[in-house]
């Protein structure tokens, strides 16, 4: 099978399309999916580099999202039958575990992602379990489909369950433009919250405008935080979503209010920030870690796109032989939302 493959640590000039051995279906609750498309997230670049504490067996199949069709069933796996349009869930739990069994498989002991722990989706075969599958909304086309879950999942997670995000609170995205951006913004308008989104692009302001965020601010050339307390009567943001690191920390944590709330699920520009215990305390900040989500939430976010909410932006589609291009400009940041690599039609 044609596969885009990490053939060492590096940049995007370490991808390469090339043929790998089709994998098959073991256990009797696996799943063997013809890929239709694949979408990347920051995560991809991140493994290509190198994540500390990772050991990759070259080639490396990358990819942590897509859609597919069942191309084959174990003999246990009752939801699924061949031709069914599905898109993957990337979080792979043991199910065994004291967290697993408490419903939180995002903490499993033994958690692994696809593209990061094992082979990805941009390949034109996945094995996966029953439980990481889900049919795709009838109307949903493949792009969106393959966009779907990483990001959405992670953006729930972060607002629903971790901030538990009120209707009329007011959240502070940092950095519109991404899928996990993109999705928190979509998922505080659900809420029925008011979105304060950054970005150094008055483009992707503008599309952020039409996605129903209430004020869009060029950190650039605006003081974000005067801003934030500009248009929250002086209080603060009640939520920041912060997924930039070193950058915006020290601006996230003057723009949320007293006793109000900072997410984060990711340190793109470092992971290293200073926090002062005193200010902690005295203004009882809740600072939450979230990664990924487990499998209740993406139930959730599945049943929401159904109904025809939760759609993922797609910034562009490009064939599997473009990969790299795809790559580049994901580590560019020049993507307003997800980009997707068509794997076969």
């Amino acid at each position: 099978m044609r596969a885009l493959t990490l053939v060492a640590h590096g940049g995007p000039e370490q991808l390469k399309v090339q043929e790998l051995p089709q994998p098959t279906v073991t256990p009797p609750s696996q799943v063997l999916v013809r890929m239709r498309t694949a979408a990347l997230n920051r995560l991809d670049l991140l493994i290509a580099a190198g994540l500390p504490g990772s050991t990759l067996q070259f080639p490396h199949v990358v990819g942590s999202d897509g859609a597919g069709l069942v191309e084959q069933t174990g003999a246990g796996v009752r939801r699924f039958r061949a031709g069914d349009r599905v898109m993957i869930n990337p979080t792979l739990s043991c199910g065994d575990c004291p967290a697993c069994g408490e419903g939180e498989h995002s903490l499993c002991a033994r958690l692994r992602v696809l593209g990061e722990h094992c082979a990805g989706t941009a390949a034109e075969f996945v094995v996966v379990p029953e439980e990481n599958l889900a049919p795709i909304p009838s109307a949903m086309p493949w792009p969106q489909a393959a966009a779907f879950s990483l990001a959405t999942l992670t953006a729930w997670r972060m607002l629903v369950t971790r901030a538990r995000l009120d209707p009329g609170e007011t959240v502070l995205i940092w950095g519109i433009g991404g899928g996990v951006s993109i999705a928190a913004l979509q998922i505080a308008k659900l809420v029925g919250a008011r979105a304060i989104v950054t970005s150094g692009s008055d483009a992707k302001l503008e599309v952020a405008r039409g996605l129903g965020a209430d004020v869009g601010l060029n950190h650039r050339t605006s003081e974000v935080v005067a801003e934030v307390k500009r248009h929250t009567g002086g209080r603060g943001a009640d939520v920041v979503v912060d997924s930039v690191g070193e950058q915006t920390w020290p601006g996230s944590l003057r723009a949320v209010r007293r006793g109000g709330r900072v997410v984060v699920c990711g340190a793109t520009t470092g992971p290293m920030v200073d926090l002062d215990l005193r200010r902690l305390f005295w203004h009882q900040w809740s600072i939450l870690g979230s990664t990924l989500g487990n499998r209740h939430e993406y139930a959730e976010i599945v049943r929401h796109a159904g109904e025809g909410r939760l759609w993922p932006v797609v910034d562009r589609v490009l064939p599997l032989a473009a990969g790299v291009d795809a790559f580049e400009r994901l580590q560019r940041g020049d993507q307003l939302g997800k980009l997707v690599i068509e794997v076969a039609q």
